[in-house]
């Protein structure tokens, strides 16, 4: 993979820019770190050094890799320099869509013209902002904090981000050990910030009407979503409700949902008819909620042991 990509580089050495630099560190790959603040590099040196003594002491890595890995962060203030020969570019910079404007066409000036130009932007359309040579090398690749421990990494194509680009990119990321999931188009805050946006304004209504305090709303999320969404997502959460039962507390607001409804009318109700977002095959209801429950216990056991209920 090395060779493939020659070198990376990752624009921006702040919460994220530091934790996505350790990971290409990780992966071999020899990685420029770039900021205009020497202060961040020098905090962000700190802070990759004690991220890769955490995994070491959960057992992720050894002690003995710790220094390789950090000898493969070049940390720079000149990007002219730091792109030179490298294959992967990606921005961490501030979402202000003219930091990101000024960087893309720094970027399209100074590298090679075949190296991947990606974004770690949590929602902003960099592809109608920015200008850059060939955009169909542009992508982003929105990674989640902490990046060195959450695998996830949403990828987003442009209109005109080539297949190639895509492939490069999700293959790299799987040599890195991620885990990614490539939407069909650019929709604004992509899919896990989509989800948590809704769930943060909701948090808001209850927290500014006095409804419950924080304490008692972490509590009660840890409890309720903090075992089911684990095991279940979202999604096939709503197959053991049951989606005859989801349609009728949709209809309760006075709404109507044209998808559920549809299924309804298809008999695809969730478990307890062997379909619904999933197919269950030739599991039983009684089979597949006793595998649910069985993960549910354990997990509730797992969470007590960490005593999750407190202040972190």
């Amino acid at each position: 993979m090395a060779l493939e990509i020659g070198r990376a580089v990752v624009v921006g050495a702040g919460v994220m820019g530091h934790s996505i630099a350790q990971v290409f560190a990780q992966g071999g790959i020899a990685t420029g770190l770039v900021d205009l603040d020497e202060t961040k590099l020098n905090h962000a040196r700190i802070l990759i050094q004690y991220n890769l003594e955490t995994l070491a002491e959960y057992g992720k890595i050894e002690f003995g890799e710790i220094p390789g890995i950090v000898s493969r962060i070049s940390f720079m203030t000149d990007l002219r320099e730091a792109c030179e020969g490298a294959g992967y570019i990606i921005e961490a910079v501030s979402e202000i869509p003219e930091v990101k404007k000024q960087v893309f066409s720094e970027l399209s000036k100074c590298c090679r013209e075949d190296a991947i130009l990606a974004s770690n932007t949590s929602g902003i359309d960099v592809f109608s902002i920015v200008e850059v040579v060939r955009p169909e090398r542009l992508i982003i690749a929105h990674w989640f904090a902490p990046p060195h421990i959450i695998p996830l990494v949403e990828i987003v194509p442009g209109e005109e981000t080539s297949a190639e680009t895509i492939e490069s990119t999700v293959k790299m990321l799987h040599r890195l050990g991620k885990t990614t999931v490539v939407l069909k188009r650019f929709i604004r805050s992509f899919l896990i910030n989509r989800i948590q946006n809704g769930m943060t304004s909701a948090m808001w209504e209850i927290l500014q009407n006095g409804w419950a305090t924080p304490k008692e709303l972490d509590m009660a999320a840890r409890s309720v979503l903090g075992v089911r969404i684990p095991i279940t997502g979202i999604v096939q959460g709503l197959d053991f409700t049951g989606l005859d039962v989801v349609n009728d507390i949709i209809h309760s607001y006075g709404r109507h949902n044209p998808l559920v409804e549809r299924m309804v009318e298809e008999g695809r109700l969730g478990v307890k008819s062997g379909r619904g977002f999933y197919d269950y095959g030739e599991l039983t209801e009684a089979e597949l909620l006793r595998k649910r429950d069985l993960k549910y216990l354990k997990l509730q056991d797992f969470l007590k042991e960490l005593d999750s209920d407190g202040i972190i």
